[in-house]
């Protein structure tokens, strides 16, 4: 069967996309913020950033430009950008120096700090973990 537009359709409803892609855009995310927690578990800084940059490009969609959300989000990598590079492999039994080893602590609580950013931001659009229906009941 062939889609054929109705003569009576209300213009406003061309513009609304007639697959809801929501559930695939929850998947998304939980595959990501899943690679992001082993990739932080296993110390890779910058694939640990690089999964977090991917869910701001998904959650980031819903944020108005030059928001406050923006802005954070901006500030957080603008922080990890003057601490140098993510990556702090050494070869054979090589020990990181002191002043690399204070880098990566640095950066370690600035990606944490970005992860909780953008979890709550994810909770805030109804994307995440919290749930609200704004619907309560009491029962009182």
């Amino acid at each position: 069967m062939v889609w054929k537009k109705d003569a009576n359709q209300d213009t406003d409803d061309e513009k609304m996309s007639r697959i809801n892609s929501a559930g695939i855009i929850n998947i998304t995310i939980e595959n990501l913020w899943r690679e992001s927690y082993s990739a932080m578990a296993n110390g890779k800084l910058s694939l640990w950033n690089r999964k977090l940059d991917a869910i701001w490009l998904i959650l980031g969609g819903d944020v108005n430009p030059n928001d406050s959300k923006e802005k954070e989000f901006d500030s957080l990598d603008e922080k990890l950008h003057k601490l140098g590079s993510l990556s702090h492999q050494t070869k054979g039994f090589a020990k990181v120096n002191e002043s690399s080893q204070n880098n990566i602590a640095k950066q370690y609580l600035i990606l944490r700090k970005k992860s909780l950013f953008l979890r709550r931001l994810q909770n805030g659009q109804g994307k995440g973990t919290a749930y609200s229906d704004g619907d309560e009941y009491d029962f009182d």
